[in-house]
């Protein structure tokens, strides 16, 4: 991918956005397949650093907009696009910028407060998809179809993690009752497909904001409902689903679940992170270990 600094950034914005080119301009840590950059007060350039960056943007650009009116809090709303030139050979977005902190950086402390929002945006974003939605070939799917790899990423987690044998025998029981629960019989929903810390922010101790909808996709809300345990700290999963008031037995097993497999993710990120390899992130770490954490008070 194309290397991006400050005076290519400033020399896109001249040549696409010129009417946005003199505003102030500053990288912010964070994101993964795109590179964030916050222009002015209001609005954020995102550039692709991945591979599948630019197919995520597009599919952001083509549906966030359409999404966001009937959501309670604020979204990451594409205003422009860009197309590829000689200067940066992938297209690029503005988008609105949202204010709060990443909640992998920062405390939820207000936990109520957090159940409540989270569960509010949920309900407003679970409706119905049209046929033309975008898929994901693995947010919103059945869980068995992650479980070979969930095998490989869990003994690898337990090989690298300090966790007591019954704590490992419990993990592993939430994962196999997720997998034996009744799969979604419903219509595919929208999903953001991707609410862990990172992709949330704080601010005076509860949700402020949802970002990065690069896997908005059409499925099982299970995987969204993963947030109750990955996002807010423990006890706030019981008053999430009380406020979202339409998850049944089956959907909140299949939730542990994929909570159970994101939390893998993150901890893979983070021990990369504390190996000081390319891409690895400590708070990944701390946000994939509060999970287990949470998860096993559950049980």
């Amino acid at each position: 991918m194309t290397e991006v600094d400050v005076e290519l950034v400033r020399s896109l914005l001249r040549e696409r956005q010129p009417d946005l080119a003199e505003l102030s301009l500053r990288l912010v840590d964070g994101g993964w397949d795109n590179q964030l950059w916050r222009l002015g007060e209001e609005l954020a350039v995102r550039l692709p650093r991945t591979p599948r960056g630019p197919d995520l943007l597009r599919k952001e650009y083509a549906w966030l907009p359409a999404l966001a009116p009937r959501l309670p809090l604020p979204v990451p709303v594409p205003v422009r696009i860009s197309e590829p030139s000689a200067r940066f050979p992938q297209p690029w977005t503005v988008a609105a910028w949202v204010p709060g902190e990443p909640a992998d950086k920062t405390v939820i402390s207000r936990t109520a407060d957090a159940a409540g929002a989270l569960a509010d945006f949920l309900r407003a974003l679970h409706e119905e998809a049209p046929a033309e939605a975008p898929a994901s070939a693995d947010r919103g799917v059945p869980l068995k179809s992650h479980a070979a790899g969930f095998d490989a990423a869990f003994e690898e987690m337990t090989a690298a993690e300090s966790l007591p044998s019954g704590a490992v025998d419990t993990l592993r029981d939430i994962w196999e009752d997720a997998l034996a629960a009744p799969a979604w019989e419903g219509p595919p929903l929208w999903l953001h497909g991707d609410l862990h810390p990172a992709n949330v922010v704080v601010a005076d101790g509860t949700l402020a904001g949802v970002i990065d909808f690069g896997e908005v996709c059409a499925g099982d809300p299970a995987t969204d409902l993963a947030s109750a345990w990955q996002l807010l700290p423990e006890g706030g999963a019981a008053p999430f689903l009380t406020a979202y008031a339409r998850a049944d037995e089956a959907m909140v097993r299949r939730a542990k679940g994929w909570a159970l497999r994101t939390s893998l993710g993150l901890l893979s990120v983070g021990r990369a992170g504390e190996r000081g390899l390319p891409g690895g992130k400590t708070t990944w770490g701390t946000a994939g270990r509060s999970t287990l954490k949470r998860l096993l008070a559950s049980v």
